[in-house]
């Protein structure tokens, strides 16, 4: 039986704008890649987390090392020259370019409090962490932050909380569902459960490993659970296991269900009620780096073979019989619905805002394509490109009427859809020393008249920054504002002479 008939026959995550899904990063390219270990700028090959697209001629999924904990000196060091960043042919600028990579664009600011009301900005960074931050969620003013030191820490008031440790695996991606049960992908391609403990809500333990030892074992003893494995380390493998790492995750819009995808290329589907996996999805050519869900059951997936495709989601038939009845109640199954995108980039973070009915894709040239919901449920037609990088996004999430772009230049975008149907680049938010690996988002509980957001990134300089920002552009000092930057539907226009062009706000 193929893999994508299992079961059946990475916004706004769980149906909320308050996670980064994130983008689960980019893969590592194939182990027999020379190009990378020629490059003059590499610092280190202990790790790799930005490098291009494999060939379409590759069969592998992309190869990592099974070893990712830092090292006493590593963990002491938190210098950017340290980062995976300076492995990244992305952050290598052309020969005939002086601009700098971490640079905003021209005309925009490089501040936040000139365009923003008072209040907002900066406002603190935390440093405690050991290795590079790899994800974020952000929940009831608690922020939980994964490193490739293998911790889960939790931070309350921009404190230290708490803390948890997995036993393997880089930490890749974290949701939290409502019921607070925490969900950790790793780089072991397993999924980690997590609850507070009722009795000490700063105590966390595993209730449970995805896929359940005992649900591996069953599946083993038959051989038509098994299939060709994309990955050149296994042959075949179990239907219900990902054979490399677990890139991004999410919830249903009902909570009953969590997506995973992985860089073995499979769209995994798991039943929240009893950690089972109902279905395995063959999504992509490559890694799948991004899964967000929205639109009344629509599942979006975004890959390293540069395509994001939307996925509808179908309840199976309950079964008449008795027979069989137990295995096939509740399952699913998920359909193609359209192919959104194909380009020659990588698309490396994806975002959905289901209150405004857009979605975003991130790529790795440094571009955001936007869709409405129209796009999204029938023609697929894109309705523009954002470009406020000019190295790769490698996260995205959406709050109220702004969106915000991580990208390994260091900085982040922050854009607000107009009254016209366009984007404004309303600010670029500076201060991380790496790539902005990973962003969150949740309402400013201190800001009775809402329109105030806190954000939180965390980066592969070690840090997690914390800021604020409102969706007013207007300023509370009365000082003259920068002019934003402003986006059609093709980009940023230019005039006849092929500069660019910025309307003023």
């Amino acid at each position: 039986m193929k893999e994508g008939s299992r079961g059946g026959g990475g916004g706004s995550c769980g149906g909320q704008t308050l996670f980064a899904e994130a983008g689960g990063g980019l893969p590592r390219p194939s182990k027999d890649s020379t190009l990378m270990h020629s490059d003059p700028l590499i610092k280190s090959t202990s790790e790799e987390e930005f490098p291009t697209r494999h060939s379409n001629g590759s069969t592998a999924s992309p190869g990592y090392s099974s070893d990712h904990s830092a090292s006493t000196t590593d963990t002491q060091n938190s210098s950017a020259d340290n980062s995976p960043f300076h492995m990244s042919p992305w952050n290598h600028q052309p020969a005939t370019s002086s601009a700098s990579s971490g640079g905003p664009l021209p005309g925009a600011t490089n501040t936040t409090t000139d365009l923003f009301p008072s209040g907002t900005g900066l406002v603190g960074s935390l440093v405690r962490e050991e290795g590079h931050i790899y994800s974020v969620a952000a929940i009831g003013g608690l922020l939980y932050t994964g490193s490739d030191s293998k911790n889960i820490r939790v931070w309350k008031n921009q404190k230290e909380y708490a803390g948890f440790k997995s036993t393997s695996g880089l930490v890749k991606a974290i949701v939290i569902s409502t019921d607070h049960r925490i969900f950790t992908g790793h780089q072991d391609g397993k999924i980690r459960v997590w609850k507070v403990s009722p009795k000490n809500p700063r105590v966390h333990k595993r209730v449970g490993t995805l896929p359940r030892f005992k649900d591996l074992l069953k599946s083993s003893i038959n051989p038509s659970n098994y299939v060709e494995a994309r990955r050149r380390h296994h042959r075949s493998a179990v239907w219900i296991r990902h054979t490399d790492a677990v890139s991004c995750l999410c919830l249903s819009e009902d909570q009953s269900l969590l997506y995973s995808g992985s860089w073995d290329r499979t769209l995994k589907v798991w039943r929240v009620e009893d950690l089972r996996c109902v279905e395995s999805v063959n999504a992509h050519d490559d890694a799948v780096n991004a899964v967000v869900v929205g639109f009344n059951g629509l599942v979006f997936t975004g890959s390293a073979d540069g395509t994001v495709k939307a996925w509808r989601r179908e309840e199976l038939p309950k079964p008449t019989g008795k027979k069989g009845g137990k295995k096939q109640a509740g399952l699913t199954r998920h359909q193609p619905a359209v192919t959104l995108v194909r380009q020659d980039m990588a698309v490396t973070a994806l975002a959905i805002n289901v209150a405004a009915g857009l979605m975003y894709g991130g790529s790795s040239d440094g571009g955001i394509s936007w869709w409405d919901r129209g796009g999204v449920g029938g023609s697929g037609g894109c309705g523009g490109v954002l470009r406020g990088h000019k190295v790769a996004v490698l996260c995205l999430v959406a709050a109220g009427s702004l969106l915000f772009s991580g990208s390994a230049d260091k900085t982040i975008c922050v854009w607000r859809r107009d009254g016209g149907g366009g984007h404004v680049c309303m600010s670029m938010l500076t201060g991380h020393s790496g790539p902005v690996k990973c962003l969150a988002v949740e309402a400013d509980l201190d800001d009775c008249g809402g329109g105030r957001w806190v954000i939180y990134s965390g980066s592969l300089d070690k840090s997690v920054k914390v800021w604020k920002v409102a969706e007013s552009a207007a300023s509370a000092s009365g000082n003259p504002q920068p002019p934003a930057l402003r986006w059609d539907s093709e980009g940023a226009s230019a005039d006849d002479h092929g500069a660019p062009r910025y309307d003023l706000y």
